[in-house]
């Protein structure tokens, strides 16, 4: 059916109540992460054609991090679900009030091709536990897994519940022309403006999840190994092209060569003989030329020559870059680290004050003094202190970008709220009717108004 014709098919079914009920959906869950077991070996065959994933890296971030999600949400979907009783003011005596939770309606999710299984299920299984229809929109660019994604909940839930819409710009132009209630769009900045622009014409909500150049802050009493380890992992991580990789380094100059020596040393532990066969490629040409491009004329401290055929570019670090280097104008989403160096934090802070606000940031030191510097002054989606990526990789707190990088959050509760209306409720009772908001006003009535409302 053409998409038009979907979306008011899924909005008649939303109207019948048939998504509203707490049961429903925490069947619905239960049936996706049952189908998400049984077929993960097909799942994990999926990434690794599209990405070269390795089983074990599909699992860990893809795989095993959605799994965990909806068993979140199962777990606490019917406290959520629940009217929350909230205080009522001594004016408005006597009454009740309370917030009653209420799906959107029907909502469209546009996934990305980096995480093109987990980045396109976690919004899901949030907008079905708050009990909404649904419109997948995966990425073209990670054909198998879409394809994939696209038979697994074909074979789970009827289309005018949940369904998924393959294709490329021509079908992403058609969606972003409908009316929907509600927007969840992961990608980059440039395409998530327009998602912006599309959905105001209805005046329809958005949640952006965008990215940036994530910066990574070493100081000079941070533990250096650990700290190389640690950042050479969040930049390995299916070769960079995560929205919070570690995207270069602003490293204090005492500490730039051990570190260095420190990082060659962790890459060549993650791949001993160099051998790169569970390490990921560049999606495709198009983005392996344009990361190969901003590496152009820039001094390489670590990294072998790129495989064009494979589009493998190995572990490359790049050192004396300067602020103006062209790697250091876009989001690099390949495995490339730049390093620049400071010796006052405070000059460092500012220059990554200047630019947008990045996605995450990452803090390596062992002083609280410092830690409560940066987190004080500089303004990022989330982060780690001695560490990178793993912020992300829990469903207790909320994952989300500021100005440039995004708005909006999700994970564990956030995306229950995320695709849930709050309605704001007074129950008054009838018994007593307090005389004093009418009219006529009085002297009288105006100081018992000034009595409760002060």
């Amino acid at each position: 059916m053409d998409i038009h014709t979907l979306t008011e098919r899924q909005r008649a079914f939303f109207e019948t109540g048939a998504t509203r009920p707490v049961k429903y959906r925490l069947e619905m869950l239960r049936r996706l992460k049952a189908a998400i077991q049984s077929r993960e070996k097909e799942i994990a065959a999926a990434l690794h054609a599209d990405l070269n994933k390795s089983s074990f890296e599909a699992y860990m971030t893809e795989i095993g991090m959605v799994l965990d999600e909806i068993g979140f949400l199962i777990r606490h979907t019917p406290a959520w679900a629940k009217p929350k009783p909230v205080p009522t003011p001594m004016a408005q005596f006597s009454a009740k009030s309370f917030i009653w939770k209420d799906p959107y309606g029907v909502v469209l999710i546009m996934s990305p091709w980096n995480y093109p299984f987990q980045l396109t299920l976690e919004p899901l299984a949030g907008a079905i536990a708050a009990g909404n229809c649904a419109v997948v929109k995966p990425s073209a660019y990670a054909p198998r897994t879409s394809h994939m994604i696209a038979e697994l909940i074909a074979s789970l839930f009827p289309p005018e519940y949940v369904t998924v819409v393959e294709g490329g710009r021509a079908e992403n132009s058609a969606l972003l022309e409908e009316h929907f209630d509600y927007i969840f769009f992961t990608g980059s900045v440039s395409v998530g403006k327009l998602v912006m622009e599309k959905a105001a014409r209805h005046l329809t909500p958005v949640s952006l999840e965008l990215g940036g150049k994530s910066p990574v802050i070493v100081d000079e009493t941070a533990n250096i190994p650990l700290a190389a380890k640690r950042i050479a992992f969040g930049k390995c991580l299916n070769a960079g092209q995560t929205c919070v990789a570690p995207d270069y380094l602003l490293i204090h100059r005492s500490a730039k060569d051990a570190f260095l020596q420190c990082y060659r040393k962790a890459v060549e532990s993650f791949f001993p003989g160099g051998d790169f066969s569970n390490m990921p490629v560049i999606i495709n040409d198009k983005h392996f030329q344009r990361v190969m491009g901003l590496m152009e004329g820039e001094k390489v401290f670590l990294g072998g020559p790129a495989d064009p055929e494979r589009r493998f570019i190995p572990p490359t670090v790049l050192e004396d870059v300067s602020w103006d280097s062209p790697i250091m104008q876009e989001e690099i989403f390949g495995p490339v680290l730049p390093v620049l160096t400071y010796t006052d934090l405070e000059e460092a802070m500012g220059e990554i004050a200047r630019r947008p606000k990045p996605l995450a940031l990452y803090l390596f030191t062992a002083s609280r003094r410092t830690e409560r510097r940066v987190l004080g002054r500089l303004r990022f989606g989330g982060g780690c202190v001695n560490d990178t990526i793993i912020h992300l990789a829990t469903s207790h707190m909320g994952f989300g970008g500021v100005g440039e990088s995004g708005m909006g959050s999700y994970h564990g509760k956030r995306s229950f709220d995320t695709f849930t209306h709050e309605k704001s409720i007074v129950r008054k009772h009838t018994f007593l009717d307090l005389p004093m908001r009418y009219h006529p006003y009085t002297k009288g009535h105006e100081k018992l108004v000034r009595f409760f409302l002060k």
